[in-house]
Order: C-alpha cells, then sequence, then structure tokens
C-alpha cells in the first residue's frame, strides 16, 4: 500500500508526524538540506532510532546543491544515515548521488523533487544512475504522472498537500539574486510571496498551497508508492492535520478541507496543476483572515498526537503452572523477549482464565505496540 510521507522539521514536527501514523517522515540535519531555517535536528542517528523503534521509516534530506568544501561534511552524513539504518537519502546535487554510491551502495537514493524529474525520459535517466526513487516535479498533470509510472519501475514519490514555488519545483534564482539566500542552498526567503502586482492584481507570483488528497485513491491505482506532504518549516499541528486527512483520503473518504484551509491555507487550495488546467486561480496570498482561522484551531489540532500511534504488532504467550513460575513471552518481528514471574497462587474463588489474561495484557496505551495474538499455557485452578 502508498505510504503517506511527513516532514520532519524538528522534534516537536518529528512526534507529531508519527503520532499521527505517518508511515514515513523525511528530515535534515544540519545545514545540509533545502530547509536550514527549519529546527532541523543535530544528530540523523537520534531520528532514525525514534522512528524506527515505532515502526516508521525515515529518509535524510541531502537536497540542497553542495559546493566543494561541503563534501566531507556531506559524506560524513551519509555514512551516519548508512550506519544508523536510514531507509533513504534525498539528493539534487549528482555529486551527492556518486557520494553515496561510494560510500553505502544498498542506502535507497532519493532524486528530490528539484532535479524537475518531469517527463519519462528525466525518469529514465534516475533509474539508469541506480536511483531507487524519484520524487516527481510538483507541476505535473495527473495524466503525466500516469505516463511516466508506466515508464518505469523505479519508485515514485509526488507531493499531495504543501506549498508550490513560482519557479519549477523550487529551482529559483529570485530570492539567491535579490538577497543573497539561495533555495538551492537551503535558504530561500521567498520573495515570490511579496506583493508584486500585475496591472492591479496583489501578489502576482504567489500560488496557493496545492491540495491533491483527494486524489490519492486515484494516484494509489496508478502504482504510486509514496505521497509526501510538504512544510518542514510548518507547526507540528499542521502536520498532525495533513497526515491524518491524508489517511483518511487514501481510505477513499472524503478529506476535511475546511479544517486544512483553517490550520494553513493561502487563500484556499488549488488543483490546477493536477488537472493541467493552469489559470489565475491557482494564485493566493495568506491573509489576515486566514491567519485568525489558524489561531482558532491550532488547540484542537494538538489532540491527534498526545498519544503513541499503535502500529507494531506483538505476539504474546503465557504460562502459568503449578509450582513453576509464570511467564510472558513477546515476538515481534526479529525480536523476542521473555519474562519471568512467581509461582502462581491456588485459587480460593476465581481461576485465572486467558479472558481475564488477554485484558490485562492487550492494555498497551501509550506505547507504540499494537497486541496481535495471545497464546495462554494455563493449568487449572
Amino acid at each position: 500500500m502508498a505510504e503517506i510521507m511527513a516532514p520532519a522539521g524538528g522534534e516537536e514536527q518529528l512526534v507529531a508526524a508519527v503520532r499521527s501514523g505517518a508511515d514515513r517522515i523525511y528530515f535534515g540535519v544540519g545545514d545540509l538540506n533545502a530547509r536550514r531555517n527549519a529546527k532541523g535536528f543535530e544528530s540523523a542517528t537520534q531520528v532514525i532510532e525514534y522512528c524506527h523503534a515505532r515502526g516508521v521509516k525515515a529518509t535524510a534530506a541531502l537536497n540542497i546543491v553542495l559546493t566543494n568544501n561541503q563534501l566531507q561534511q556531506a559524506a560524513d552524513l551519509i555514512y551516519e544515515v548508512a550506519t544508523a539504518g536510514g531507509d533513504g537519502i534525498i539528493v539534487q546535487d549528482l555529486a551527492a548521488a556518486r557520494l553515496v554510491k561510494e560510500i553505502c551502495p544498498s542506502l535507497p537514493l532519493h532524486g528530490s523533487t528539484q532535479m524537475t524529474i518531469h517527463n519519462v525520459d528525466g525518469a529514465l535517466a534516475l533509474e539508469q544512475m541506480g536511483f531507487s526513487r524519484a520524487v516527481l516535479a510538483r507541476e505535473l498533470s495527473l495524466k503525466e504522472i500516469e505516463e511516466i509510472r508506466k515508464a518505469t519501475k523505479m519508485e515514485l514519490e509526488v507531493f499531495v498537500h504543501g506549498a508550490l514555488c513560482m519557479s519549477v519545483s523550487g529551482c529559483c534564482y529570485l530570492s539567491s539574486l535579490l538577497g543573497g539566500r539561495s533555495g538551492n542552498r537551503g535558504l530561500c526567503a521567498q520573495p515570490c510571496r511579496l506583493d508584486f502586482k500585475r496591472g492591479n492584481k496583489p501578489f502576482a507570483l504567489s500560488l496557493k498551497d496545492m491540495s491533491h488528497l483527494s486524489y490519492l485513491p486515484q494516484l494509489a491505482a496508478m502504482g504510486i508508492d509514496s505521497f509526501k506532504i510538504e512544510g518542514r518549516m510548518k507547526r507540528p499541528e499542521y502536520v498532525a492535520a495533513v497526515v491524518t486527512q491524508s489517511k483518511q483520503a487514501l481510505l477513499g473518504e472524503q478529506p476535511d478541507m475546511e479544517l486544512l484551509r483553517s490550520v494553513f491555507s493561502r487563500s484556499g487550495f488549488t488543483d490546477g496543476y493536477a488537472k493541467g488546467i493552469r489559470t489565475e486561480e491557482m494564485f493566493g496570498y495568506r491573509n489576515k483572515e486566514d491567519t485568525k482561522e489558524t489561531g482558532k484551531i491550532l488547540p484542537t489540532l494538538a489532540q491527534l498526537y498526545r498519544n503513541e500511534y499503535q502500529r507494531i504488532p506483538v505476539d504474546m504467550t503465557f504460562t502459568a503452572h503449578h509450582g513453576l513460575p509464570c511467564t510472558l513471552t513477546l515476538s515481534c518481528g526479529e525480536a523476542t523477549v521473555t519474562v519471568t514471574g512467581k509461582c502462581p497462587d491456588i485459587a480460593v474463588n476465581r481461576p485465572l482464565t486467558q479472558e481475564f489474561v488477554q485484558d490485562c495484557l492487550f492494555r498497551c496505551g501509550g506505547t507504540p505496540y499494537l497486541p496481535n495474538t495471545l497464546t495462554c499455557d494455563l493449568d487449572e485452578g
């Protein structure tokens, strides 16, 4: 089944993504990623270990254009991600891709959306270079996505919710030109959100956020592997809300677009690219009314990630025999743990039953573990 991939711009966003049910997260470390102004993380290992302990995949973003003096830093990050068992690394620069192949050829290599893979030839070129996944350009129509899907065996990841760039998939020099802050180096100042005018039209370079959640079942039927949520600069409540609505949409349920609009929008959303219909309706900006709505909804959304998301199935075996210590064995994948207790007492009024044992042991709330099977071996009385 296709996965929901969520942004983790910092520790709070990481927890929100995992606890609201994301299947995979993507994150940056230090200044080698396209969101250097996000809080980020000091260590890739801590993120990967946190996710894997909860059955979630973790992909590191190394998606900037590198300078020569950053190659060793990039190599160190790649080595750390590989050693920690990371599930992939996103790159834009082919120098970074080469380093991955030299340091750990088995580490899944993902082509960033900033590589602008927007047609079949681009996808096939990436596949021939040994990439395992392409993050497709955000400007593609459903028809164009389907054409690429039919032409390649490589995994495909598509953005389904979040900000759009005026330039193709973020490959923009406006921020660099105006302020010396390059989006391709992780420091976009988002000048396209300023009030540039075209005639009487305000904010003429500012696109609304995309939302293709209603197309998730259709995209899943095409064979798209991953649905990506943009937003490593967004609040944890935003992450939790979009993950929750994405999971509902993938099940064929109608996403709550009003809730999503309240948590963050720029005068609503657009699906102009998905439909291949590009009009002025795709443009919008964040106004006072949008900001006011966000303030109202945030306390409610925090409830979405208050508790751990139970996704790791655990099999249990419990024994209680006369004159022998009780034992409980828990198994999860290749991991098995057995604990031993006291010898059981003879029942006076009510003997132990499998139903009672199950009622006690299946109380796994507050943990990421999901009770799967229970085998009981009980002596009578």
